[in-house]
């Protein structure tokens, strides 16, 4: 199995893609509500959060692979046995596990406490030891509400997963540096990323701020929901990262170093996934 070093990024309506600071493409476009792209042995995987689905691109040819009505197709991560882990994010949130067929495993509408995903399940990210990591966004209103975002833990080889941390700001996207020692993962509202060591039995400690991305690029709009979206660690540990009704994609060091590669206007009003190659 090859995973490209390769950054993908699904593209909704409000981004565009001319970048300023890479060599960027688009490879798939008319995508209903593009998420989680995977580049896997010369396919690439997206899912469609507003068509349900998870489809195949092969290069020449689209396949979708599995349309779970109700289920709102989001973060997608590859597991070490080579299946899909997906967050389900419509309010009723679940995560489900895949083949690379993308027929349905297993399920999971509940953490070990039996607590329910209400707010819908963001992201997962999958570490290098095997466990998984999955946010719980919130109620997704016209004006956000109650602060009620959290991340579960599920180690490797157990069937149940853990809360670890909680009280997030619409918690979306997440990601683990390149050494495993710290979890990176925005808060949507907040239009911040906070980080948090990992403890040697994947649980969660020392949160602090990492970024507030108005004080890296000054705001193309104001809006509650301008914040931190989908993310992903490069090769090098550097952290791409979408502000959803931002118009943007930041690029930005490991180290807080005012690095960032900002996506300007020229394929605003469609929906792509784009790559860039990284140096």
């Amino acid at each position: 199995m090859r995973i490209s070093k390769i950054i993908c990024f699904a593209v909704g309506a409000m981004l565009a893609a001319t970048a300023a600071c890479a060599d960027e493409i688009s490879i798939v476009s008319n995508i209903l509500g593009p998420e989680g792209p995977l580049y896997v042995d010369g396919n690439l995987y997206y899912v469609g959060w507003v068509s349900h689905t998870l489809s195949k691109w092969d290069g020449k040819t689209t396949t979708v692979l599995n349309h779970t009505p109700g289920c709102g197709h989001n973060g997608l991560a590859l597991t070490k046995r080579k299946t899909f882990l997906l967050a389900c994010t419509e309010e009723h949130g679940a995560i489900l596990e895949l083949d690379m067929t993308g027929k349905q495993l297993r399920r999971w509408d509940a953490d070990k406490n039996g607590k329910t995903f209400d707010g819908g399940i963001n992201d997962i990210v999958v570490t290098a030891n095997g466990g998984a990591y999955a946010t719980v966004f919130g109620p997704y209103k016209d004006l956000p509400t109650s602060v009620v975002g959290k991340i579960l833990y599920l180690a490797l080889g157990s069937e149940k997963w853990i809360e670890v941390a909680d009280d997030l700001n619409y918690a979306n996207g997440i990601g683990v540096s390149l050494d495993q020692k710290t979890l990176y993962v925005s808060e949507t509202v907040g239009n911040c990323i906070l980080k948090f060591k990992i403890n040697d039995d994947g649980s969660l400690s020392n949160r602090s701020n990492f970024a507030l991305l108005n004080l890296l690029t000054r705001n193309k709009v104001e809006s509650w929901w301008i914040g931190p979206d989908s993310m992903k660690v490069d090769s090098k540990g550097n952290i791409y990262v979408a502000q959803w009704f931002g118009g943007k994609i930041l690029k930005i060091s490991q180290y807080r170093k005012d690095r960032k590669c900002e996506v300007t206007d020229s394929l605003a009003a469609r929906n792509s996934v784009v790559t860039w190659k990284t140096i």
